[in-house]
């Protein structure tokens, strides 16, 4: 094959090609409409696709962080632990207080768990509902609960201190208050009730139950733990009271059930408490609960109490204004007579 006969084959193929092209361009031409119907339609599956990938991701998370958090909480233990330092608090730091465990209800979110209570205040020979907590917990911290009460007189919480109710007798508060005498001879005697008694010195449990006799019922005692006759205020914190039961509670949740003695069963709860201090401080209305130094004291000079919470019927309670051991008596909640 002479050069020129190459040249023509290829001028020829060359020619064919671009005709063949030509030709599919016109046969298969997209119209623009359709051009943009198609990126659009591609546009809206890889949507669609990401969406459900997205959701597919999600469906696949919400089982494991909810299995994690129950984990977490329920078989770790940690549950039932926070429940503990709850009830335990509430009956060392709030007078006259008690609360149903069995009616507890809890609720385990993503890593949060919401603890929801009624507590109690015995007025006489019955328990009233005194109000509902309800308390959320992050991990393992606590927000400050959220309390709902139904009290006639709920204590009250001052500017420098934690409760107006029980004076300790050398301490910087309670020398220019006022006994509210007045306010119980003005009930009638049909009623019951409740009374804080702030007492002029120490004095064992013991003895004080023997000192107010059988016609009333001694319920709380706020015990001496060497920081109550301190302006702690001044040094930037102040303490709450601190106390226990003295009567037992036949009840199987209370930690009060006779099992040990009631000074046994306080001493221990604060020792547990102090493994948590920060979670029972939040729970309590304490600005600072300090219970290593509490429990130091406690266990070097004994318990010996400065004030009690004393119910029963209103006219055996204006009786004890005649008591030398009473130094203020505050008034706490009436209610109409259930005294048997």
């Amino acid at each position: 094959m002479d050069k020129k006969q190459k040249q023509n084959d290829e001028e020829f193929y060359q020619s064919f090609l671009n005709e063949s092209m030509q030709d599919y361009a016109k046969n298969h031409k997209v119209p623009e409409e359709n051009q943009k119907r198609l990126i659009n339609a591609g546009r809206n599956h890889a949507l669609k696709t990401n969406i459900m990938i997205t959701l597919a991701i999600l469906l696949l998370i919400v089982p494991v962080l909810t299995l994690s958090s129950y984990l977490y909480y329920a078989i770790g233990g940690k549950a039932n632990h926070l429940i503990d330092i709850t009830t335990k608090t509430i009956y060392v730091t709030e007078p006259n207080m008690s609360l149903e465990e069995m009616e507890l209800e809890e609720d385990i979110g993503f890593f949060t768990m919401n603890i929801y209570f009624d507590v109690f205040k015995r007025i006489g020979k019955e328990d009233y509902k005194a109000g509902e907590y309800s308390i959320l917990i992050a991990l393992d911290k606590p927000n400050f609960p959220e309390r709902d009460m139904k009290l006639e007189r709920p204590l009250p919480i001052t500017g420098d201190m934690e409760t107006d109710m029980l004076y300790h007798p050398d301490g910087p508060y309670g020398k220019k208050v006022n006994s509210d005498w007045d306010i119980l001879e003005h009930l009638p005697d049909g009623t019951v009730g409740e009374i804080y008694l702030s007492l002029n010195h120490l004095i064992k449990p013991e003895e004080l139950e023997n000192q107010f006799g059988n016609k009333v019922e001694v319920r709380w005692v706020a015990v001496d733990t060497g920081l109550e006759d301190k302006n702690l205020y001044e040094a930037g914190y102040s303490v709450a009271p601190i106390g226990y039961p003295l009567q037992v509670d036949t009840s199987t949740w209370s930690p009060f059930n006779g099992e040990k003695s009631n000074e046994e069963v306080f001493l221990d709860i604060l020792k547990f408490l102090t493994k948590d201090e920060k979670t029972a401080e939040k729970i309590s209305r304490a600005r600072s609960l300090a219970l290593k130094e509490r429990i130091s004291y406690i266990e070097k000079n004994g318990i010996q109490v400065y004030g009690a919470v004393v119910t029963g019927p209103t006219s055996e309670l204006r009786k004890l204004k005649d008591n030398d051991l009473i130094k203020v008596m505050k008034v706490g909640e009436m209610k109409l007579w259930n005294w048997k």
